[in-house]
């Protein structure tokens, strides 16, 4: 797994030149104003509500991996778990009890991977990634 040091709006700003799509026309998209989204890209606002990053992926066309790149990002920088598994986690008490049991045994790097590769193997219909 990558780690970066990396805001949101160095991201934002990054995937929005590599696309060449102005910040007026994503702000325009977004339904914010271009110097709200300068703030963001200029780190003098926070990151996005979930419902606009998941718009911005779209206007972006951010693939699967950027788009987790992307979450990993707001979550990091905010303090909590990426937005788009916090659906996931809080409706499901077991993933709360794997990541206590987890965290409690000191699961390291290696031993997520096994699982991580241990879950593609038993489902494979949903590895299209």
């Amino acid at each position: 797994m990558k780690i970066t040091t990396v805001t949101f709006g160095e991201y934002l700003k990054q995937k929005r030149d590599e696309k060449q799509i102005s910040l007026r026309e994503v702000a325009r998209t977004l339904g914010v104003s271009a110097p709200f989204l300068s703030d963001v890209e200029n780190n003098r606002r926070g990151p996005l509500t979930e419902e606009r990053l998941a718009d911005l992926a779209k206007v972006l066309n951010l693939n699967e991996q950027e788009q987790a790149e992307m979450y990993d990002i707001v979550g990091k920088q905010k303090g909590l778990l990426a937005p788009d598994l916090n659906p996931y986690v809080t409706e499901r008490p077991y993933v709360n009890a794997a990541l206590r049991a987890a965290r409690n045994l000191e699961a390291n790097e290696e031993d997520w991977q096994w699982f991580a590769e241990y879950l593609k193997n038993k489902y494979p219909q949903g590895n299209e990634s």
